[in-house]
């Protein structure tokens, strides 16, 4: 086997890290206090391809590898998580759902436009009494004449309040249970769609997350994503492959936690020497080294199988749940590592610190996860 990038690949991941570097890194601070979105960015990430970065290129993507993908994901969240998030959920979701399970019309319409950046993606599955128990939806779709009548309320909706596409999954047949789900593409304007309320986070504070009900919400029976009941088994795929990019996230995370530790420990002085000379800073940044490398090769390989066109359930649930909790594991070394400065936003991490936690949360708990793996294993 061969883990040696291609030389393409090298030029990707300097060309998104000289991006981050440029356009973001001088902005983080003021974005995260200010809890701003910074939708200025999105013609900018489109040029770069990184709106549509798997979409296929007949629809107006840029055709890369899952692996591609993941190295776009690391390099964003190694200089600002939340952005790298929102990439994440307009590259990995709600457009990915309907890359993967839209007619070629409905790919037509939508997928051009959205890897442009002229649309902006969203995905609505968790809801307030639906989290980990995501069958247990309860917003309804209802026939009606030539359309559907959607009724609900999604919570935690990354791009709730900007996106202009959603994908939602809807019960529109309740007595068969998971099976009686369906997904729909709702467009921005459509009478109903309502924006909730914005959440006021811990972390990730520049990825925009807010509430979206939906009121007797009238789409088109050609929105209908695949046929009636198919919503739930397709949202399982889409978070299989979604779960890759929250492993690279987590990965670049770590990434971008270890490389601050470690340069404040170079120039750190204490009883006269850098405190980067003592054994107790060097066994920690070691071992959050190895720990970083073993995430990303478990990621690599989940990114490698999906580009094989093979299932990776197993492979990405491994990789989201080690690559997350070993990232938490990071962010709070490198706040040890820098002490009392660590404790401050002058510093980078603490805001490492507060986006790591939503690693083991979104996509599917660290919880969640060990049941997908332990049900692959014992199956």
């Amino acid at each position: 086997m061969d883990f040696r990038l291609t030389d393409e690949q090298q030029l990707l991941r300097q060309t998104v890290r000289e991006f981050a570097e440029a356009e973001i890194k001088p902005h983080v601070r003021e974005w995260d206090d200010a809890q701003h979105f910074p939708a200025e960015l999105i013609p900018k990430m489109a040029a770069l391809g990184l709106m549509g970065v798997q979409f296929p290129e007949a629809y107006g993507g840029a055709g890369m590898s899952a692996i591609d993908y993941c190295l776009c994901i690391e390099e964003l969240a190694r200089v600002d998580p939340s952005v790298a998030l929102s990439v994440a959920a307009h590259n990995g979701l709600g457009p990915a759902h309907i890359g993967m399970f839209g007619t070629d019309a409905q790919k037509e319409r939508w997928l051009g436009r959205l890897a442009s950046g002229e649309l902006l993606g969203a995905w609505g599955l968790t809801e307030p009494g639906a989290g980990s128990d995501a069958a247990g939806t309860r917003t309804t779709a209802v026939r009606d004449g030539d359309g559907w009548v959607l009724n609900g309320t999604k919570t935690f909706i990354t791009h709730g309040g900007s996106a202009d596409v959603m994908v939602v999954m809807a019960v529109s047949d309740r007595s068969r249970g998971a099976k009686g789900i369906s997904a729909f593409v709702v467009e921005r304007g459509t009478p109903g769609f309502v924006t909730g309320r914005k959440e006021d986070k811990l972390g990730m504070r520049a990825s925009e997350t807010t509430e979206v009900r939906f009121e007797q919400c009238r789409v088109p029976a050609d929105h209908l994503l695949g046929e009636p009941g198919q919503g739930f088994i397709q949202a399982l795929q889409v978070l299989d492959a979604g779960r890759i990019g929250i492993a690279a996230l987590s990965v670049g995370l770590a990434q971008g936690a270890f490389e601050a530790a470690r340069d404040y420990a170079l120039a750190r002085r204490q009883f006269g020497r850098a405190i980067a000379t003592f054994q107790a800073i060097q066994w920690k940044l070691a071992d959050t080294a190895t720990r970083i490398e073993a995430a990303r090769l478990l990621t690599y390989r989940a990114a490698f199988l999906k580009d094989q066109g093979r299932r990776t359930t197993l492979e990405s649930a491994m990789a989201k749940l080690y690559s997350s909790e070993i990232a938490v594991r990071a962010a709070e070394d490198s706040v040890q590592i820098h002490g009392g400065y660590g404790f401050v936003k002058d510093y980078p991490a603490e805001k490492f610190f507060r986006d790591v936690k939503l690693t083991t949360i979104g996509e599917g708990t660290s919880e969640i996860q060990r049941l997908v793996i332990a049900r692959q294993l014992l199956a």
